[in-house]
């Protein structure tokens, strides 16, 4: 695998690391700042809402642009983010940085997942898709843990810095390792984008991305009460479980990525199935701590084994001109996250059970099950297969070759 995967993933590892990071450091944010804890739960929100307005809006205006130009602006764009939200005088000076914080975070990885797929041949694409989000699963296992000590040793402010130099370290490596480009947008244009991601297909594969995530976060999000009232555990362990859930979503991670190169459809198929089956054991599960440790890993794996195939198949949708419809797939993630940590509550607030959640997620994957075979028979029906569909990210998106001079 090319070099150039490498530097992607180094910009992944500091996005996915400054996107959870603030969830652990909530109570030290609301101490320093003299604000609630649920006050200072907006900050995680500003981030999501700067996912959502900004991939699909920076990859439309960057349209024409060299992706390697659009990657470095992007990452460039998140340092300043994260070093403003280190110096932010007060709350509300740190709402607007989150929000700045995350305006690049879509965009980047759906102009990185185009750039990740041109660097391969066809046989490899899924691959490398899955090693740019390795960055974003091992953050979980690695990046967000020692983010929140060291945000709880030498204050908050420290962890922004820290994470800006990530991000600096990133952008060398975007100029050093990714090939020069020519304009990615000669043949499509923003137009050409647009009419791309208004298609019934793209719809269907984001559609399969909502419901899908949806159901990871329906859990995920009460994963912690789980834990400490259903299966026992003590507070302080939680910190441990939630790497093992990182561990499991980096092994799922890398195994969606090489089965969906054999197979997109089966393994989007294959892992929506696992993680309804996985769901609907977890109130069996959360019954003993072995068991709950267990339950939270495959949780992990099964929720990531879907992660390349989808972003791939919303790709395909949109073979033509894929940047803006890859991007938009980011923003689906975060709806996903709030949609879903919403259904979990419903159940939860309706009095179901600690472990209600799992159910409701379960429930979501099933829906997205049914999403993702309607998407299949509008394939069918407009005479693709499921494998033949599969390459067609191969035959239309503009491919740099892997022995590339680098610049």
């Amino acid at each position: 695998m090319p070099l150039a995967l490498l530097a992607l993933a180094v910009g992944a590892f500091g996005i996915g690391t400054t996107e959870f990071v603030m969830m652990g450091l909530l109570p030290n944010v609301a101490d320093d700042l003299h604000i609630s804890i649920p006050t200072a739960g907006h900050l995680v929100s500003a981030y999501a809402l700067g996912v959502v307005i900004g991939a699909p809006l920076l990859a439309a205006v960057t349209a024409k642009l060299p992706r390697r130009r659009v990657l470095i602006g992007l990452m460039a764009l998140f340092v300043v983010g994260n070093a403003v939200s280190a110096a932010a005088p007060d709350y509300h000076w740190l709402m607007a940085a989150r929000f700045l914080s995350g305006l690049p975070h879509g965009a980047f990885f759906g102009v990185g997942a185009v750039v990740a797929t041109g660097l391969v041949g066809p046989e490899r694409k899924a691959r490398s898709v899955s090693l740019m989000f390795l960055g974003l699963t091992v953050a979980n296992v690695v990046g967000v843990p020692v983010a929140t000590l060291m945000g709880q040793q030498l204050g908050w402010r420290a962890t922004f810095l820290a994470v800006s130099a990530i991000g600096l370290a990133a952008i060398a490596a975007l100029a050093l390792l990714v090939p020069a480009d020519h304009g990615h947008g000669e043949n499509a244009g923003l137009r050409g984008e647009l009419r791309a991601l208004g298609s019934l297909p793209v719809w269907l594969a984001l559609g399969t991305t909502v419901a899908g995530f949806g159901a990871l976060f329906a859990a995920y999000s009460y994963v912690t009460p789980m834990l400490t009232d259903s299966a026992g555990f003590a507070e302080a362990s939680v910190t441990l479980l939630l790497a093992l859930f990182g561990v499991g979503a980096t092994a799922g991670n890398l195994l969606g990525g090489r089965l969906a190169d054999h197979s997109l459809r089966g393994t989007l198929f294959g892992g929506l199935g696992a993680l309804v089956l996985v769901l609907l054991l977890f109130p069996v599960l959360m019954r003993a701590e072995w068991s709950a440790a267990v339950g939270v890993t495959l949780l992990g794996m099964a929720a990531f084994t879907t992660g390349s195939p989808l972003q791939l198949m919303v790709m395909e949708k949109a073979a033509a001109a894929p940047s803006l419809a890859s991007s938009a797939n980011q923003a689906a993630f975060n709806l996903a996250n709030a949609g879903g940590a919403w259904i979990g509550g419903l159940a939860l607030a309706a009095g179901f059970g600690v472990t209600s959640p799992a159910v409701a997620g379960a429930a979501l994957a099933v829906f997205g099950i049914g999403v993702a075979a309607v998407a299949y028979g509008v394939d069918r029906g407009r005479g693709y297969g499921a494998e033949a569909s599969g390459r067609l990210v191969a035959e239309h998106v503009p491919s740099t070759p892997a022995d590339a001079p680098h610049p």
